[in-house]
């Protein structure tokens, strides 16, 4: 084990698929504006299950980027290193969404406007956005606010906390070798939990129990990570056409799960086996279906801006349908065509604020001492 804890790997073709992935969410966001069978489909339809690869990729790629924080000064050095990452864009977009809503009741005395008001933007849920709270259940807050995705960023930063604090606490017991039994232990004691308050084996949950779906995810994850270190030195010997049948498979029954998904919800922890699979086997990038991914200019670009794409395009969405569907009267069946000019708009957008916000806030925070050698790019999700 020790031998293969030295290997880096860059899990390039899991940065592509984050940005795939990331991108169906706004396909999924944009189905309710359309008219049209590109996007109102099973498919897309269901995508919001995507967010879940989204936390088990993250427990995936931070459980190796971080092997140890042994004490309370790296511990402070990992969560402000995650924070940066993610908090600047996150907290810009609020108030760029706080901008807007009180723009929208300006101008609501003065010409028609649909929903002026949007209850769910209240002061309450300002602070809970503001503070990275708003994925737990509060009294009276009874959807999602502000930034829609921004709810799985709250469960984000939750699981770091749980994360590093549990590292600290087991480097202090010194019970090392048992690290990965308890990472494994906390999605079914989250599950359990789940369980036991809602009464439905579900996870799709966001503004109430989303934190709880994020720890199911994101320590599937760690597990996920652990197979991979133990099963390198035996299955990297494998000949590749052995993993191009895994990557088949895996993306054949992915887009099943996906398009099936208004039974399979039901069951939803289903979804963190198909994700553990699919992680585990494009981490190896050995079959054909990862030689094509790579060699993609594009996919790689959606890859790196995949949490600005993810954060930004509720707000582009929203702005683009007012453009051209309430303001130049095209019909929601336009969007055969408009999906590809409003995803143009996004990745424009999110690869500037990729460069002018998430790369410039993410620079100079340095990692924990320990840790220094294993930086890992666009390690946030979702």
């Amino acid at each position: 084990m020790a031998q293969t804890q030295t290997i880096k790997h860059r899990f390039q073709v899991l940065d592509i698929f984050r940005g795939i992935f990331a991108s169906m969410v706004v396909f999924f966001h944009l189905s309710p504006f359309a008219d049209t069978p590109l996007l109102n489909n099973n498919f897309v339809e269901n995508s919001d299950m995507f967010v879940d690869f989204f936390f088990v990729l993250s427990g995936f790629v931070i459980t190796y980027s971080y092997p140890n924080v042994s004490n309370g000064s790296e511990f402070g050095g990992f969560i402000k290193k995650r924070l940066w990452r993610i908090y600047p864009l996150h907290v810009i977009l609020l108030f760029s969404f706080v901008i807007i809503e009180n723009i929208k009741l300006y101008f609501a005395t003065y010409i028609h406007i649909n929903q002026p008001y949007n209850e769910s933007n209240n002061i309450l849920t300002f602070f809970t956005s503001l503070f990275l709270l708003n994925s737990v259940k509060f009294p009276g807050i009874r959807d999602v606010s502000w930034n829609i995705p921004s709810w799985s960023i709250s469960a984000e930063m939750i699981c770091y906390l749980v994360f590093g604090c549990m590292l600290v606490l087991i480097h202090k017991t010194r019970l090392q070798a048992i690290k990965y039994a308890v990472f494994g232990a906390l999605p079914i004691l989250a599950l359990f939990l789940l369980i036991a308050i809602t009464g439905r084996s579900e996870i799709n949950y966001s503004f109430d129990y989303g934190f709880l779906r994020g720890i199911i995810g994101f320590f599937t994850g760690s597990v996920c990570y652990y197979v991979f270190n133990r099963a390198y030195p035996l299955l990297s010997q494998l000949k590749s056409s052995y993993f191009t049948l895994l990557e088949v498979s895996t993306l054949l029954v992915l887009g099943l799960m996906i398009y099936y998904g208004t039974a399979l919800k039901a069951i939803g922890f289903v979804y963190e086996f198909i994700f553990f699979l699919a992680i585990l086997t494009f981490s190896f990038e050995r079959g054909i279906i990862s030689a094509l991914l790579k060699k993609s200019g594009l996919l790689k670009n959606i890859g790196t801006y995949s949490y600005s794409i993810y954060m930004t395009h509720t707000l582009l969405l929203s702005l683009f349908n007012v453009v051209f569907i309430r303001l130049l009267k095209l019909p929601p069946s336009a969007y055969v065509y408009l999906v590809f000019l409003n995803y143009y708009l996004i990745y424009i957008v999110s690869r500037w604020t990729y460069n002018n916000i998430e790369m410039r806030f993410n620079k100079g925070v340095r990692l924990p001492q320990n840790n220094r050698n294993k930086v890992l790019s666009n390690s946030a999700h979702h």
